[in-house]
């Protein structure tokens, strides 16, 4: 995937009544090494990374890019939403549009933090990006995020295999409900 384009970045910190979406900072390192090297929340993406490799190859002040929100619950990180453009591989129907993707810590799942984050990300693409589809992608057997896609407004355009399953497509016209 590649950055967005041409948006002002970053923007101010989107606020929804529970959480606050923010650039990574310092402080958060930790909190990516855990969300990275988690087998729990790298069930459906082909697998966790390495604690070690982790702790060696991630700087001390997470990479920042256009896109790369954090999610910060009572000052803390609980998760990151990402939007960027998509690439396609094997998505045809994905490349060159905007894709969100998202990764909670485990204790995070169960509470509609991944909805009103991933709400308030689209919302944000709206007003940056006008009239701009987004595309989501996940595997069918990942029943929490088939529901998050559904109610985010994502609707299928296809499906593929990738890591040795089979992936989901769907893609939400500008227009959706973000709620």
């Amino acid at each position: 995937m590649t950055e967005l384009g041409p948006i002002a970045w970053p923007p101010a910190p989107i606020r929804t009544e529970r959480l606050v979406l923010r650039e990574p900072e310092a402080r958060d390192r930790a909190t990516f090494i855990e969300l990275l090297a988690s087998p729990e929340v790298h069930t459906y993406l082909g697998g966790p990374r390495t604690r070690d490799e982790l702790e060696r190859k991630m700087p001390e002040a997470p990479e920042r890019w256009p896109g790369s929100f954090v999610v910060d619950l009572d000052g803390s990180m609980i998760g990151q939403v990402l939007l960027r453009r998509a690439t396609g591989h094997g998505r045809r129907a994905a490349a060159g549009k905007a894709e969100l993707g998202y990764l909670f810590l485990p204790r995070a799942w169960g509470f509609g933090y991944a909805a009103e984050a991933c709400a308030a990300a689209l919302g944000w693409l709206g007003g940056a990006l006008p009239g701009e589809p987004v595309v989501l992608a996940t595997q069918t057997a990942n029943v929490g995020s088939m529901r998050l896609a559904a109610k985010l407004g994502f609707t299928e355009v296809e499906r593929f295999e990738a890591w040795g399953a089979e992936q989901w497509l769907g893609m939400r016209s500008p227009a959706a409900p973000s709620d």
